[in-house]
């Protein structure tokens, strides 16, 4: 038998070297690229915000909100492309996120925004430089931590030398240094020496930032050559600091800087800590760069673990933690196992029904549509990461649907007499519409995840553009390659294929007397009885829906992945002082240890990992338990944390204590995240308080957070009409009394990789008490000193911990945890019915909204149901 050989099908039918070129260039070009596509754990993406950060040394959160955050508001609202304003005013520090409309250019808005606030002539003088970054998800790939009984400048010296070692290696470029504290010079003098000199703190500072300096001159044309002429008197070390004259009498007799007070080359005044194993410890946070991949950065850094615990003095070890590339193994392993099981599974089962030549070129296309698909992914922004690859775990399932479906139709044809050329034709141009369109209906389904907003959006919008990727290649191949491969192969069997082909004879007619006598006489009797058959459908989708309405079936918007690690946060008042904070976190220590050991021991725990202290303040402090891989760990992550939990107890005094099994994962975070705004601070406290005990209420409900915390305690000064008779001015009662307690700056200069701070201040002794306050003394424009008490008077107060604000807005978020996670929607819909309208009646002007996040996976679950309804 023939047919007509025209078109497109017919031609690559007839003509092999096209369908092999597009085969060699769909596997060795894929081979290619996928050796050379961008490599990362998480895929990197613009989260359509842009951060402006203020820093404001010493000022309280209000002082930060009235001089910093309140004008970069009023200028970045009205900008174009501007979605929403959000702003967080903590202590010493101010930050105004700006998120973008959907498709607007943020490199403009970014630009417009720093234009705009560069304006602001408000600023109070001790704020730094405003910092405008648009957001992005630098992810890290892996930390080492180095710990060891030894001081903390001789740590964190050996630290900078460990980080130096890495960058070495072509292979790791990026390294930041965690749990420590700023490097600072730090002069201390007492108010006697002040007195004795006629000196301020801020004079004395003006003085050392004059003296010491490197400013180059400009050059002399001589007829020897240029010469270059620069002022270099730069120090950068205390002893270098400690002889710098400050006074020089007529005499010729010297004061130097070590003769007024205490020059000490340490850090700054903070109380961040860090610890290991009970050891002190410092993280080293190692980030994938550029064309970088995880694998390569992890291998570069085991490679110097060695060699580096080899170098490290006695006592100190180097732990590799958090590395990132284990689960890009993990997701890689699965995805080729995957792939080889697929392969199989088509090979082995069209040999048994089809024939095994046919069998082998329909399961080539799997690697052709897999690897041809890395063709295509650069062009379209996508990278291999753990994302990307579980969009090819998908298709894996379907991707050679319709070389199956063309292979037998071939098949079929080829049955009836049909010569190999015009089965191949006749075979595939048979099925060519409906394959097309099935395969089109697969890329409809996933569309939909095109329009998914916000930042869920942004990290599944790799699924559907690999998914269309490996469906086209897989249609190209099945349509024009494939039917190709089947004209050209041979009629006569080998005789090492003999025995198998006979197995498969055996099979086929084994199978196709099961077809005759038992499958198709039950097909005709389910078409028979047709309305019988249209009625258990319905009624079997009908108990399925129902039981889905019913509440039996929970629902959560994200499953809780286990993480490698049991994590507690602590947060005691805000004020409270750094040691009972650390007595805090020695008993969350103590208790993980203590199950560890009565649990395994090193079987199960890797290593306990604490710090106290952040940048608000050491009133809060945080453990890490380290877990052993999960087939290795005799208990869960998530049992772990409940014992933990359970052991721990309540801590006195603590505002919150969180346990956490799941950070960091999909489905990490609170399960219930409630955001209250109003224009009063006083109204935002008492609805927060009573919807945190309306939480309570709920047996389910955990780790309740009500959004507000009580500040420290504040004085405010204020000039009295004295103080002025005597020539002084807020301005300068403020200098001082800052320079007394903050320090006055002197000079930022570069040591190293670090930025260094020089500062002059009161002397330990006289900064510890109220006594301290109320006897400080300052100098008068006339050169005597005179009490503060004497010229300002002081108001105690509470300041404020830290004040959002949400489009011109104050808000306070509240947050709980609800076990189990399905539970939480059931609570949520019962606070929307009663609790929050209530709130709202009693509160006039408080509105409440949902976090972002969940928001957007409420649209992503309705944007793919409206894609399988498409598809359907």
């Amino acid at each position: 038998m023939s047919t007509t050989r025209k078109g497109a099908v017919a031609w690559m039918a007839d003509n092999p070297v096209a369908a092999n070129l597009i085969l060699l260039v769909c596997l060795v070009g894929g081979l290619v690229m996928a050796s050379q596509i961008k490599q990362e754990v998480f895929p990197e993406f613009e989260t359509d915000l842009v951060t402006v950060t203020v820093a404001y040394p010493g000022a309280s959160p209000e002082e930060v909100e009235k001089g910093i955050v309140l004008a970069i508001e009023e200028r970045v609202s009205g900008l174009d492309g501007v979605k929403n304003v959000t702003s967080s005013s903590i202590e010493s520090f101010g930050t105004v996120t700006v998120e973008a409309l959907a498709g607007a250019d943020l490199q403009r808005l970014s630009q417009d925004m720093k234009s705009e606030i560069d304006r602001i002539t408000s600023f109070p003088d001790e704020a730094e430089s405003p910092k405008v970054v648009i957001n992005t998800n630098r992810r890290q790939t892996l930390s080492i931590i180095l710990h060891g009984d030894l001081d903390e400048r001789i740590l964190r010296e050996l630290a900078e030398t460990v980080r130096d070692d890495l960058l070495q290696d072509s292979d790791i470029t990026q390294i930041d240094l965690s749990g420590v504290r700023d490097l600072e010079i730090s002069i201390e003098i007492a108010q006697d020496t002040l007195r004795t000199y006629g000196l301020t703190l801020p004079e004395v500072a003006a003085i050392i930032a004059r003296t010491s300096l490197e400013l180059p001159g400009g050059s002399v044309k001589t007829e020897q050559g240029e010469i270059l002429v620069r002022v270099k008197d730069r120090r950068e070390f205390g002893t270098q600091f400690a002889h710098l004259p400050i006074i020089t009498t007529a005499d010729g007799s010297v004061v130097r800087l070590e003769d007024l007070g205490r020059v000490t080359d340490g850090f700054v005044d903070s109380d961040i800590s860090a610890r290991f194993n009970n050891q002190s410890a410092v993280l080293l946070n190692i980030y994938r760069v550029g064309d970088q991949t995880p694998i390569t950065v992890s291998d570069a850094v085991r490679r110097h673990m060695g060699p580096l615990n080899q170098a490290m003095p006695p006592g100190v070890t180097l732990s590799m933690l958090n590395d990132s590339s284990d689960i890009y193994r993990q997701r890689m392993d699965l995805l080729i196992r995957n792939g080889l099981m697929g392969l199989a599974l088509v090979f082995g089962l069209l040999a048994l029904f089809l024939e095994f030549r046919l069998a082998f070129w329909v399961s080539m296309g799997i690697p052709v549509s897999m690897l041809g698909a890395f063709l295509l992914l650069p062009w379209a922004g996508v990278s291999i990461n753990m994302v990307s690859m579980f969009a090819f775990i998908i298709t894996l399932g379907i991707v050679v649907d319709d070389a199956i479906v063309v292979g037998e139709s071939i098949y079929q044809y080829r049955e009836r007499g049909y010569s190999l050329l015009d089965a191949a034709v006749a075979g595939t141009t048979e099925v060519m519409t409906p394959v097309t369109f099935s395969v089109l209906t697969n890329i409809v389904a996933f569309a939909p995840m095109f329009f998914i907003p916000g930042l869920l959006g942004k990290i599944f919008t790799t699924i559907p553009i690999v998914v269309v990727c490996v469906f086209a290649i897989s249609l190209i191949e099945s349509l024009f390659v494939l039917p190709a491969h089947l004209r050209h192969q041979s009629q006569r069997v080998g005789s090492w294929l003999a025995p198998l082909q006979r197995l498969q004879t055996r099979f086929s007619a084994g199978f196709f007397k099961l077809l005759h006598t038992v499958i198709a006489p039950l097909l005709l009797k389910t078409i028979r009885f047709r309305y019988l058959t249209v009625a258990v459908a319905v009624a079997v989708l009908v108990a399925t829906l129902g039981y889905v309405a019913s509440g039996r079936m929970g629902m959560v918007m994200f499953p809780r992945v286990e993480a490698d690690f049991a994590y507690a946060e602590v947060a005691m008042p805000f004020g409270t002082p750094v040691s009972r904070t650390e007595a805090a976190v020695d008993r969350l220590v103590r208790t993980a240890a203590d199950l560890a050991e009565k649990n395994g021991g090193a079987n199960l725990v890797r290593g306990i990992y604490s710090q106290v202290g952040t940048s608000s303040g050491g009133h809060q402090g945080s453990v890490r338990v380290y877990l052993t891989p999960p087939d290795q760990r005799p208990l869960p992550t998530a049992e772990l944390t409940r014992l933990w939990r359970q052991a721990v107890g309540e801590i006195a005094g603590a505002e919150s204590l969180k346990f956490e099994a799941d950070r960091g994962g999909p489905g990490s975070g609170a399960a219930l995240t409630i955001e209250l705004s109003h224009r009063s601070t006083e109204v935002l406290e008492q609805a927060g308080r009573e919807l945190a005990e309306t939480l309570a209420s709920y047996p389910q409900v955990s780790d309740i957070d009500d959004g507000f915390s009580e500040g420290k305690m504040q004085f405010d000064f204020r000039l009295r009409p004295e103080g002025a008779s005597l020539g002084l001015t807020s301005q300068e009662i403020a200098r001082q009394i800052r320079g007394a307690y903050y320090g006055a700056e002197a000079l930022r200069q570069q040591r190293g990789r670090n930025e260094l701070r020089v500062s002059v201040r009161l002397s330990a002794d006289e900064r510890i008490s109220l006594h301290n306050i109320e006897e400080l003394l300052l100098r008068t424009p006339a050169g005597t000193m005179v009490p503060l008490r004497e010229v300002a008077e002081v108001t105690r107060g509470k300041s404020f911990t830290s004040i959002d604000r949400r489009n011109g807005r104050r808000i306070i978020t509240v947050t709980a945890d609800v076990t189990p996670q399905a539970a939480a929607g059931l609570i949520l819909e019962s606070l929307k019915k009663e609790t929050l309208p209530g709130l709202q009646d009693r509160f006039q002007g408080l509105e409440f909204s949902f976090e972002g996040r969940q928001a957007d996976i409420r649209e992503g679950v309705r944007a793919l149901l409206i894609g399988l309804a498409m598809a359907n």
